[in-house]
């Protein structure tokens, strides 16, 4: 790094109207620092700052978090580059919504960073490469989430305890779904059809099962696990209160 008597001396000389070339050979300085200095100024630029778990801090947008989450236990995951981590979220291309939810919480959890998309067959992935991928979403391991141990961490407890409504959409948005489903009833001796919504959720981890039903229960709305794999809520007002929590997916 050069001390700050040479940025100075350099930046007097660039004022003078000299070229670049020109004081580059003079003071031993690339024409690229040269421009740098010009464009943004003599003092030293600090290092980005570290993901908030580094910093042993919060997140500035927990409930952007608690979906994130939810998003990346339904169908993210994380990828070793040479010299960093990416995470991809895999989404339906047909909801450009859920594609737009994603891109937020991605870069809102990532401050600074931005989100690119990569088109796949019926698919768009989410993607966002950073060192503290990792440090931030710590289920991250090899193999199949589904065929490991997964546990929370106390301080991602307490972000879903505080964003229950954000998390489920993270989960339902990926894994689950918004049905129609029929019964039968005799009334005066006919049979009668009736259709009614209910929601599914289907994930192979008993662990990211577990903590559905938890949120579930945090929101006070009622669930049935018909398989070991799969939930619904089927009730008029638990449908229409997770209908309000975590709208149509879109």
């Amino acid at each position: 790094m050069h001390p700050i008597s040479a940025r100075q001396k350099a930046l007097a000389l660039i004022a003078t109207g000299r070229s670049l070339n020109s004081i580059s050979k003079q003071v031993g300085v690339s024409r690229a620092a040269l421009r740098e200095w010009q464009q943004h100024g003599i003092e030293p630029q600090g290092r980005p700052a570290p993901c908030f778990r580094c910093a042993r801090g919060h997140t500035q947008d927990a409930s952007a978090y608690a979906a994130l989450l939810g998003y990346y236990l339904g169908d993210g995951c994380i990828s070793r580059q040479r010299t960093t981590f990416s995470l991809r979220v895999s989404c339906d291309r047909t909801y450009a919504g859920i594609i737009e939810d994603v891109t937020r919480c991605i870069e809102a959890v990532h401050d600074g960073g931005s989100a690119c998309h990569v088109s796949g067959p019926g698919v768009v992935i989410v993607q966002n490469c950073w060192n503290h991928w990792p440090c931030v979403l710590p289920q991250h391991g090899p193999g199949r989430k589904h065929e490991r141990k997964l546990t929370l961490e106390p301080w991602q407890r307490e972000i879903i305890e505080q964003h229950p409504a954000d998390f489920l959409r993270g989960l339902f948005h990926s894994d689950g779904c918004r049905a129609k489903n029929w019964a039968t009833r005799m009334v005066a001796g006919e049979k009668k059809r009736y259709d009614y919504p209910r929601w599914h959720f289907t994930n192979n981890s008993p662990d990211i099962m577990l903590w559905c039903q938890e949120a579930l229960d945090l929101l006070d709305i009622p669930w049935r696990q018909s398989y070991w794999k799969t939930l619904s809520v089927s009730t008029r007002a638990g449908v229409a209160r997770l209908d309000e929590l975590i709208g149509m997916k879109s």
